[in-house]
């Protein structure tokens, strides 16, 4: 693979001028479709009206919103003008986006006026203009947000100095000349920051990553590259926009390949997935584990026509043998791939290759992508760690955000020797350089004494208990003597029962007696514990435990 030294802007326009009837993007549920070179005139539209609101080289525009169309629009858009585009989480409430608006120092806020979910029949509204007039009547606000000077709404704005509409900015843009916007876009450069992406952490509040144009499109293109993806290829991407599986391996992988893209819905819906796959013939497929689980477990999944899917992405969680045989069997994706990565290093770092034998594209996450480097390092003594042994996690190379934004101190802990990023992940290293994953180093647990990695025990307890379980989870939990002891919480497949004891019998001989649950819980989902990406949060399931036991 050779690297890339192109913005995205001008990838865009180099995609419109050789493919401009190829269609570029499709968004099923809102019936809104594209090709390369319209929408690169609606990005052109979108980008005048940015710069009319003041918006150039370094200002940062916030984006809060779902998969809509206006989301690619903006993304782009601010690219093209050398801005850096904000990721706000869909699922924020006041006083994460009023950290995350102020400390990002955000110019404008393009938002959406509000969505709404279901979980078990109970409809969840996130009304974000009551959400933003709570905090912010009209503007300027200089308590809130001393930088914003405007909020542009996809829908109807509020009647109040500073709101304004989406048609109102497409309409303030026409009066930017063709010749203004190319002068401003020719001036990006591929090591400008084009994202600052909040990464979710567990305690306090989010940090944003810095990430360069070369930083996200080498990424795009290594992700690509893995899965064979070209011009030719259509990919489904379920995944948020917000998160960079969306905003980076989904929207600009299309971009480097030059494959179509296809938003089955505004949020995650496995069987709007199912249908956009059929009728849009889609093959290539990304998702988080949980996604793969809910499509295959549709009532009618047997009735859809998946036989266009080839290939995929499936990352952001430990992926287990069963689960993979089942996306490649049931779905036919049998070229799919296994990546791993942080946002911090925008985001992949190891990936699968559909040349890699079955069995390394089934028990690893790959080797380190093309350019860069990864060791396994003690977290304690910071010693490279030798073929077999579990450690840290560090990587090196064109991967590396430039650090945190305005965090210094955060960064020199994150980024140190060198350029040698930390990932917080624990993993061990084969012979042949393929990694596996085995846990978070905040998540290991330790039990007598003995170092418990939760990925490496759920691997083998969904060999001995797939028959009953559908998904799993293993957390450590407090215990008197012990320090930690396992805790083993499951959905279970509908009309099958399981006990503490059973678990118990069925590792007994197979796993170490450290990993061997001491607790059971049983959940109808995991919703309680899940993000907006699908990720099951093991802290929250420990506090949870906790709570109920009393530990």
């Amino acid at each position: 693979m050779n690297l890339l030294h192109i913005t995205i802007g001008a990838l865009l326009q180099h995609n419109a001028d050789q493919l401009p009837d190829r269609e570029a993007a499709v968004f099923t549920d809102a019936k809104t479709r594209y090709t390369w070179q319209s929408l690169n005139e609606e990005v052109n539209r979108t980008a005048k009206g940015l710069a009319a609101l003041g918006i150039g080289h370094g200002d940062h525009v916030a984006i809060w919103g779902t998969n809509v169309p206006v989301w690619l629009l903006t993304q782009l858009a601010v690219a093209r003008l050398g801005g850096v585009l904000v990721t706000i989480n869909p699922e924020w409430k006041q006083q994460e986006l009023q950290y995350a608006l102020t400390q990002s120092d955000t110019r404008v806020l393009v938002m959406i006026p509000g969505w709404e979910k279901t979980i078990k029949n109970k409809v969840i509204r996130y009304d974000y203009l009551s959400m933003i007039r709570e905090i912010c009547p009209a503007l300027p606000c200089a308590d809130a947000f001393p930088e914003l000077s405007r909020i542009v709404v996809a829908g109807d704005a509020p009647d109040a100095p500073g709101f304004l509409t989406w048609e109102d900015c497409l309409r303030g843009g026409a009066a930017v000349a063709d010749a203004e916007l190319e002068a401003v876009a020719g001036k990006v450069a591929p090591h400008d920051i084009a994202l600052l992406q909040y990464t979710s952490g567990t305690t306090g509040f989010p940090k944003g990553a810095m990430l360069t144009h070369y930083n996200v499109m080498n990424n795009a293109w290594a992700a690509a590259e893995h899965m064979g993806v070209h011009a030719d290829d259509r990919i489904c991407g379920p995944v948020p926009f917000y998160h960079c599986f969306g905003s980076i391996l989904f929207v600009l992988g299309a971009l480097v390949s030059g494959a179509a893209l296809v938003v089955p819905a505004p949020m995650f819906h496995p069987h709007k997935t199912l249908e956009a796959v059929q009728s849009e013939r889609c093959t290539a497929l990304y998702g988080v584990p949980t996604m793969f689980i809910a499509e295959m477990e549709e009532i009618d999944f047997d009735a859809f026509d998946l036989r266009s899917l080839r290939t995929g992405i499936m990352a952001g969680a430990p992926v287990d043998k069963e689960l993979y045989e089942a996306v490649t069997k049931r779905m036919g994706a049998r070229e799919m791939t296994i990546a791993y990565g942080l946002t911090e290093a925008s985001p992949v770092t190891h990936q699968t290759m559909i040349v890699d034998p079955v069995e390394k594209r089934i028990t690893t996450v790959g080797r380190p992508v093309d350019h860069t480097e990864s060791r396994i390092v003690n977290p304690g003594t910071f010693k490279t760690l030798s073929v077999g042994e579990v450690g840290e996690i560090w990587v090196k190379g064109w991967h590396v955000m430039k650090g945190y934004y305005k965090k210094p101190e955060e960064t020199a802990k994150a980024i140190v020797e060198d350029g040698w990023l930390r990932t917080g992940d624990l993993g061990v290293m084969d012979e042949n350089g393929y990694y596996r994953i085995v846990g978070r180093l905040k998540e290991m647990f330790i039990v007598g004494g003995h170092n418990v990695y939760p990925a490496e025990v759920e691997q083998s307890l969904h060999t001995l208990l797939e028959d009953k379980v559908d998904m799993l989870q293993v957390v450590g939990v407090p215990h008197p003597k012990l320090q930690e002891v396992a805790a083993l919480v499951v959905k279970l497949i509908p009309g099958k029962y399981l006990t503490l004891e059973e678990v118990q019998q069925r590792c007994d001989g197979k796993l170490e007696w450290p990993k061997i649950p001491r607790h059971l819980k049983i959940l109808d989902d995991f919703s309680v514990a899940m993000t907006v990406t699908g990720k099951i949060q093991k802290f929250k399931l420990t506090d949870m435990l906790r709570q109920e036991w009393g530990l």
